[in-house]
This record gives C-alpha cells, sequence and structure tokens, in this order.
C-alpha cells in the first residue's frame, strides 16, 4: 500500500536523474510526492516538475501529483518533514541530510554518499577494463555517487592499464607539482572535499584552469599518486580520477576498503578470479558491487538493475523502486471463508 504523500530532499548534484527517477517510482507505488530541491538546483527543479506533471495530466492523472516548495531552503526543508501529512521521507544527499531525516520520528529512507573504489588485477581484460573505467568515471563528469572515484591496480598490469585508460579518452598529468596545483584548485579552503564551482566541470575546463589546453575528447583527468593522497581518500564529483600502484590483488583489495571508508555505497573490480571477486565483494558490502564493468551497469546500464538515483545505503532499502515507497499491511478473515 503506497505511504501517501511522500516528502523528498533532493541534491544540487543530482536534481534531474532524482527528480525523474524518485517520480516515477513514488507515483508507480500509488504515492504523490513533494520535492524539496537544493536552492541552486532551483530552476531545473520547477523545469521538472512542471513537465512531468504535464505528461501525467496527458496520461489520465490527476492534476500536480508532483509538488515542490516555492522557494527551497533549510526552513522549507524543516516545515515539510514536520508537516503531518507527509508520511515518508526520503533524502538524497550527504551524510547531514541523512542524519536530519532519519531522527525526523517518520519511516526515513536515506541515500548518503559514496567513495567508489575500482581494483584491477592481472587476470583481467585490461584493454575492456581501462575502457569501462573511463567510461563509468566520466559518465556526467563523475558527479553520480555510484561513479569511479580511485583506481587500485597490480603493479604488473598498471603501466598497461594507464596507456589504454589514455587510449578511451583520459589525460594523464605526471608532474608531481601540477598534481598539487591541481588538487589546491579544486579542493575546498579546508581540503576537506571539493570547491563547488568545480563540481560537475568537464576535464577540459578544469585542465584550462591551470593552463593545460586539451582536446574535446579528454573527458578524464588521472594521475599517479600515493593512497593517502587527498585525491584518492575525498569524494570530489568531477573527472579527476587517482590511480594507485599495489603489489598485488590482496593490497589492492585492503587499499579499496579503506578509501572507501565504510559508506558501504558502490564499489566495482575488474578479473577473472572468482575467488578474489568474491573476497572484494563480501568485504565492501556495498549496495552495489560491478565486476568487469564501468560504474553504471549498476544501474541497469548493460548490467543488472535498474536505473535509481536514490541508493539507499545508510538505510538498507539499496536501488529503490516502487516497492520502496510502499507499507506493507495485511488484512485478516479468521473463521469464516477459512477451509483448513
Amino acid at each position: 500500500c503506497p505511504f501517501g504523500v511522500i516528502g523528498a530532499i533532493t541534491p544540487t548534484t543530482n536534481p534531474t536523474e532524482t527528480i525523474i527517477n524518485n517520480s516515477i517510482c513514488m507515483i508507480a507505488g500509488g504515492n504523490t510526492v513533494v520535492f524539496s530541491p537544493h536552492p541552486r538546483a532551483k530552476k531545473t527543479s520547477i523545469f521538472l516538475v512542471q513537465l512531468l506533471n504535464k505528461a501525467l495530466y496527458e496520461a489520465g492523472a490527476p492534476l500536480n501529483l508532483i509538488t515542490m516548495v516555492r522557494e527551497p531552503s533549510i526552513e522549507a526543508t524543516d516545515e515539510m518533514i514536520s508537516n503531518p501529512k507527509v508520511r515518508l521521507v526520503v533524502a538524497t544527499g550527504g551524510p547531514g541530510i541523512v542524519k536530519k531525516v532519519l531522527s525526523s520520528g517518520k519511516k526515513a529512507i536515506g541515500a548518503g554518499p559514496g567513495n567508489p573504489p575500482v581494483v584491477v588485477d592481472e587476470t583481467a581484460n585490461i584493454e575492456k577494463a581501462a575502457k569501462d573505467i573511463v567510461d563509468g568515471s566520466s559518465f556526467d563528469n563523475n558527479v553520480p555517487c555510484i561513479a569511479e572515484k580511485e583506481v587500485f591496480a597490480v603493479d604488473s598490469i598498471f603501466d598497461y592499464l594507464r596507456i589504454n585508460m589514455k587510449g578511451a579518452g583520459a589525460y594523464e598529468i605526471t608532474d608531481t607539482d601540477t598534481i598539487e596545483r591541481l588538487w589546491k584548485l579544486v579542493a575546498n579552503e579546508k581540503g576537506t572535499g571539493p570547491k563547488v564551482e568545480f563540481v560537475g566541470k568537464s576535464a577540459k575546463y578544469i585542465l584550462h584552469q591551470i593552463g593545460i589546453e586539451v582536446e574535446d575528447t579528454k573527458k578524464l583527468i588521472i594521475m599517479e599518486v600515493a593512497k593517502d593522497h587527498p585525491f584518492v581518500q575525498t569524494e570530489m564529483l568531477m573527472p579527476i580520477l587517482p590511480l594507485v600502484r599495489c603489489d598485488n590483488v590482496d593490497q589492492a583489495i585492503e587499499w579499496a576498503y579503506e578509501a572507501e571508508h565504510g559508506n558501504r555505497h558502490s564499489a566495482m573490480m575488474h578479473s577473472t578470479n572468482i575467488a578474489k571477486l568474491s573476497k572484494m565483494a563480501k568485504l565492501m558490502e556495498t549496495t552495489i558491487f560491478v565486476k568487469n564493468g564501468p560504474s553504471y551497469a549498476g544501474l541497469g546500464i548493460g548490467g543488472q538493475g535498474y536505473p535509481t538515483f536514490t541508493i539507499a545505503g545508510p538505510t538498507g532499502e539499496g536501488l529503490t523502486s516502487p516497492k520502496s515507497f510502499c507499507r506493507l499491511r495485511e488484512c485478516v478473515l479468521k473463521d469464516m471463508f477459512n477451509i483448513r
């Protein structure tokens, strides 16, 4: 059964995908939804709500099944969460907003951050792995939380992987000073995350800011760094992908586990060693674990699953679907019509 009215908080990083996919799933589950989008995504969100409502009405649905607050703000979000008519609260964003909905006293579904690692071992199809990693990490300029954020590759195939990634559209920075200049450009003042103005920007745009001009075909920036470099340990949400050289696959899996920071969001591995694939999958405990494919294969794009941008790791629903937004109820009739 539907909950009724759902209050949904959407991020600035994925306003389009999250509103479209949530609307489909929530309405398919029999609900209506009121969105509280990020203030920086106000115009996009208004456009989408109007577009979706028009399509729904033309298909025979009531008017305004989807609504949103007129002026997005923290205060408007708090008011939406506390409204007694809102029976379920859904949050897609950082740990702060997930914590807020979990303490609301209502049923809450939370999709938190990730820092998805990729492991590549010596048994993988290196040419395919390189293309898959570049395609997945550069998709939507690395904004999706499922996208590859750091690579741990075994030493014996590291250089060949790097060469093939460059052939697949990556631009490599080899100079240490340039790598550090890039970090200072795109990281916030505290060094704890990205500068907002660089989130989702293209590789060409970012490289231009440090005086490097490249063709439009270059869609990802790569560089070799140590495992403790902030590019590895911080989710940056832009097409910058650090590569870490590892002695062996077990070390790569261990370092990948550390870099994911227990978000249990997404991880990828390129290998044909079933034992090592199983080891990483069990250790990571991520909602999405993609084997031998780009990250978006975990959302049904060429792999098992289905498109959703509310990946509820913190609250356990995983890839949300219409069923995620429905209540379980039971109607029992005793004695009469019971033939036992």
